[in-house]
């Protein structure tokens, strides 16, 4: 049983092993930064954090389907009750997220995520408006928001510290971490700290979900993700070696040339290796996606689709005002939208109408402005493999 706060160390590599993960840190926050100052539609970024509450929860082994999030964001849960409290947990997430990136802001905000009660309150708002009924472990454990455990715990074969080492343990790791603050330097520490927050378990449930949370948060304060991308859904699209790296970083320091601290050395660069590339994937991946050059012609195939196919209102005249929404982000006056379509009034008004029923248009209101919608529907013509178990539930329903 660990109880003495070196029995985690090291809690980075040693600075003669840093120069490959300091580069590979380097093209992240250059990439991320460029990335994150792109201007896209709000409705992206809602649909990414959906995106984000299924992958984490999927890496839990406890997800719904895309459409059962969407269902339950709408306040339509199922009469599952097991599935309802999935969903229920699905929510809690998004909601989640979105206040801590509210909560969390700029350099002041990350340095302070590097804190005790910022992790308690990560676990707090991820669980403190789920009913008691769902605040449960699979072993009928109470799981109270925000508290540390009051228990010791085994997870697979590492033996976390004594319960009643946890604070002390919790205290050095936020110590060390929030005291690296060098840009490149504090993403390798980044990834460290992740592994060693798991490592230390400072909950009964949740651990995961608090670890991939605080991630996402720092790296929002920090100003790499604008909202636009999270290494949650690269983790769960490698869950296999999210978890084996994970647990291979607890294992014991493995003879003369893995470091100098109790645990190995060679297993946390694997890992802080694989979080950095799983980081640059996805910045890769959405800087491809959010390519203007290309928009345009898919926004026109998902109309001619609508139109031709669906005939279902959704008019091919609707590119131009479309495109303008995207590139802009913002909202524009019905009655602005309606000229760009270049038809008579009645028509114009018939294809508005099309376009918000179908979700290609949102509107907070019957005659309010209208912004760029994002339907799950029109994923597959729109951002094409960006959450592919959306496009395959919707053909499978």
């Amino acid at each position: 049983m660990y109880n003495e706060i070196h029995q985690f160390e090291p809690l980075q590599p040693a600075d003669n092993r840093m120069e490959p993960l300091l580069a590979r840190a380097h093209d992240l926050s250059r990439l991320a930064t460029t990335l994150a100052g792109t201007r896209v539609p709000p409705e992206l970024r809602s649909l990414l954090r959906n995106m984000n509450s299924y992958y984490t929860n999927r890496i839990e082994g406890q997800h719904t389907r895309p459409h059962e999030i969407d269902l339950a964001l709408r306040k339509n849960f199922s009469n599952d009750a097991a599935l309802a409290a999935k969903q229920r947990l699905a929510v809690a997430h998004i909601a989640a997220e979105q206040a801590l990136e509210q909560r969390y802001i700029g350099s002041e905000g990350a340095k302070t995520l590097y804190s005790a009660d910022a992790v308690q309150d990560i676990h707090r708002e991820l669980f403190d408006h789920l009913p008691v009924d769902d605040l449960l472990t699979p072993e009928k454990e109470a799981i109270v928001p925000g508290a540390l455990r009051k228990q010791d715990v085994q997870v697979g074969q590492h033996v976390a510290p004594a319960h009643a080492s946890v604070p002390l343990f919790l205290a050095r790791w936020c110590d060390f971490y929030g005291g690296v603050r060098r840009g490149e330097a504090a993403l390798v520490a980044l990834a460290c700290a992740h592994q060693r927050l798991g490592w230390i378990h400072p909950f009964v449930d949740g651990n995961g979900r608090v670890m991939r949370l605080h991630t996402h948060t720092w790296l929002t304060a920090q100003g790499y993700t604008g909202g636009l991308w999270s290494p949650m859904h690269g983790f769960a699209r490698n869950n296999e070696r999210y978890y084996a790296l994970l647990a291979d970083a607890d294992s014991l320091r493995r003879g003369d040339l893995d470091g100098r601290g109790n645990l190995s050395e060679q297993a946390l660069i694997a890992w802080a290796d694989f979080v950095l590339d799983t980081c640059l994937d996805q910045v890769r991946f959405m800087a491809a996606l959010l390519d203007f050059e290309t928009m345009k012609a898919r926004i026109e195939a998902c109309l001619v689709f609508e139109a031709t196919v669906l005939k279902n209102g959704v008019r091919q005249e609707a590119l131009r005002g479309l495109h303008y929404l995207f590139l802009s982000g913002e909202d524009m006056a019905r009655g602005d939208f309606k000229t760009m379509l270049g038809m008579s009034d009645r028509g114009a008004t018939d294809a508005l109408g099309a376009l918000v029923k179908r979700g290609l248009l949102k509107s907070d209101s019957p005659q309010g402005k209208v912004r760029f919608g994002l339907p799950q529907h029109a994923l597959r013509f729109l951002f094409p493999q960006l959450w592919p178990e959306a496009e395959a539930d919707l053909a499978n329903r």
